[in-house]
């Protein structure tokens, strides 16, 4: 695992799984429900993009999320996105599992996450991330925190920045 002092640019270098909590990451964290009940969530365009672009990349993608949410099994499948766990409000054993189940070791994970159930994943992984309008305590214990909002393209933004630091974006840029 890395020391405390090591550099960002070097804890980028290492990823190769990026997992991303859901509501107040790739939401903006409202939860909107319509009159049957059905929960409605709204997702930002370009974090997909930048997801299917990661994936493309030859690099996995996964979601970690404490509620149950069929949106969540949609937009999932849609983007292609395999590891899925839900219902977890202690993320660490959920993480530790698929960082096992992936034979990667904590230092090749980035966790991105927003609020107080995120803390123990951020600071277990090579790269922990907060959204810019995460809680303080999720922004004190993160290594990097997004200049976007949650639901504001803040996913995107990091996976850019992960492979700039790979030297990877270009060759995906100029596929367009």
């Amino acid at each position: 695992m890395f020391s405390a002092s090591t550099k960002l640019e070097q804890r980028m270098q290492a990823i190769q799984l990026i997992l991303s909590d859901v509501d107040g990451v790739l939401t903006d964290g409202g939860i909107a429900y319509d009159n049957q009940g059905v929960e409605v969530k709204q997702f930002h365009v370009r974090d997909g993009l930048g997801i299917k672009l990661w994936q493309q990349a030859g690099l996995k993608f996964g979601v970690l999320t404490a509620r149950n949410s069929h949106i969540v099994k949609v937009r999932a499948m849609e983007l292609g996105i395999t590891i899925v766990r839900q219902g977890f409000s202690e993320k660490l054993p959920a993480a530790m599992q698929i960082i096992e189940e992936n034979n990667l070791k904590p230092e090749n994970v980035c966790y991105i996450g927003d609020d107080l159930p995120d803390l123990p994943v951020i600071r277990s992984v090579g790269l922990g991330v907060a959204v810019s309008n995460a809680v303080a305590e999720v922004r004190a214990a993160a290594h990097y925190t997004t200049k976007a909002a949650g639901g504001q393209g803040a996913v995107r933004e990091l996976i850019e920045l992960i492979l700039n630091h790979q030297k990877r974006w270009s060759e995906i840029v100029a596929k367009y």
